[in-house]
């Protein structure tokens, strides 16, 4: 169930919620081989958190209209992902662009990482 209030965070989502719960059920952050039930449409927060999860399917009930209709209207972020960073609302600007390559760098580098 969606717990955002319940727990003061905007991203406890039901998918978000049911997806860490099963992998810390299964002790696994793939989740390869599961399904995710939802009584909606997920939003993009919730459909990127599946597709990370690496979920074979997904059922839901109501699409991404429905949720509009009753007040959950996530249209903005779609729109926002299709716009150049620097005409989005959210003001951003790339910052320390050497030094964060680095951590990228580092990863690659990395021979005992564990890749997801």
């Amino acid at each position: 169930m969606n717990r955002v209030t319940a727990i003061h965070d905007p991203t406890a989502h039901a998918e978000v919620s049911a997806i860490r719960e099963a992998c810390r059920k299964l002790g696994t952050f793939d989740l390869s081989g599961c399904e995710i039930y939802t009584s909606c449409e997920p939003c993009p927060m919730c459909l990127g958190a599946i597709y990370w999860a690496h979920l074979d399917r997904m059922y839901y009930g109501n699409d991404k209209n429905d949720a509009a209709a009753a007040g959950f209207d996530d249209s903005f972020i779609y729109k926002e992902l299709e716009l150049k960073p620097d005409k989005r609302r959210l003001h951003s600007e790339t910052l320390l662009a050497s030094e964060a390559l680095k951590a990228f760098q580092d990863w690659t580098d990395k021979t005992d990482k564990v890749t997801y």
